[in-house]
């Protein structure tokens, strides 16, 4: 049996959410200030970037933009620990040394909040680098069905899905294109 694909957003539309929450940003931190985007690895930095680009728009100045590899924090990875997957994992922590993070507000950023182990994961590589103001959270897509109390601040797009379903992002740096589509 084929998988049904139905696109929710287009470039048009993942635009026009990016373009949203920049000025949500930019409103509910009374401006840029101190603030830093922190896009996870693979398609939040590239989404970052993006809403980075629009707020410069918006405010007429630049916005810290850096990316976060959360693959040495994620919970799903510690059971099979080979040693290999060890020295990969402290490889991966050393990492994300480059990030200043105390006393700065942290606006996260990533493609799909599912389960919320991703966010939390992030949370924590984000802590091991020091204590910022704040930590916000923005999403493209929203699709429920959380594992964790984790909430975004800002979103693109809420869709429903059932555990079946499965959401699809492709940016064009990545993919070719800019669509979001649900799997069924």
């Amino acid at each position: 049996m084929m998988a049904e694909q139905r696109i929710l957003m287009d470039e048009t539309a993942i635009r026009r959410a990016l373009t949203r929450i920049a000025h949500e940003i930019v409103e509910k931190n009374k401006g840029i200030d101190n603030c830093m985007l922190v896009g996870i690895r693979t398609r939040g930095i590239y989404l970052a970037e993006r809403l980075a680009a629009l707020i410069e728009e918006i405010e007429g100045k630049p916005v810290e933009v850096t990316d976060l590899d959360i693959t040495a924090y994620r919970d799903d990875r510690r059971s099979n620990a080979s040693s290999q997957a060890r020295n990969e994992t402290a490889a991966a922590k050393q990492e994300c040394n480059h990030l200043n993070v105390e006393g700065r507000r942290i606006i996260l950023f990533d493609d799909v909040l599912y389960t919320g182990r991703t966010i939390r994961a992030a949370m924590d590589a984000v802590m091991d680098r020091g204590r910022p103001e704040i930590i916000q959270l923005a999403v493209l897509v929203d699709r429920g069905h959380r594992e964790l109390p984790i909430r975004p601040d800002y979103v693109g797009k809420n869709v429903p899905t059932s555990k079946q379903e499965q959401i699809d992002v492709s940016l064009s740096e990545v993919d070719g294109d800019d669509k979001v589509t649900i799997i069924h």
